[in-house]
């Protein structure tokens, strides 16, 4: 069950790797504070959450919303794995 889920999520970032996407709950190791991430698509979000400690940026409780309403946002594990799974592909239109 969890690798069908898994997949259906692979298959829905990866056909919406172009939509806009927002992060939320990132945080300025330098500044210690929060920062607000203009809208990017979803694919470069992904990535800078997965690279977030390489950029500066504490993203423990970080989410990234995109879709439609209701669309469930992708946490930090997610994004490692999908970034780790897809890489460079996820920022091709």
């Amino acid at each position: 069950m969890l690798l069908a889920l898994d997949d259906a999520l692979s298959t829905a970032v990866l056909a919406g790797r172009g939509a806009d996407a927002e992060i939320f709950g990132v945080v300025d190791l330098t500044n210690k504070i929060e920062t607000r991430i203009a809208l990017i698509s979803l694919g470069h979000a992904i990535q800078i959450v997965a690279n977030a400690s390489v950029l500066g940026y504490d993203v423990r409780g970080a989410m990234v919303l995109y879709g439609e309403p209701g669309t469930p946002s992708l946490r930090i594990w997610a994004c490692e794995h999908l970034w780790a799974q897809y890489g460079g592909a996820l920022l091709e239109p």
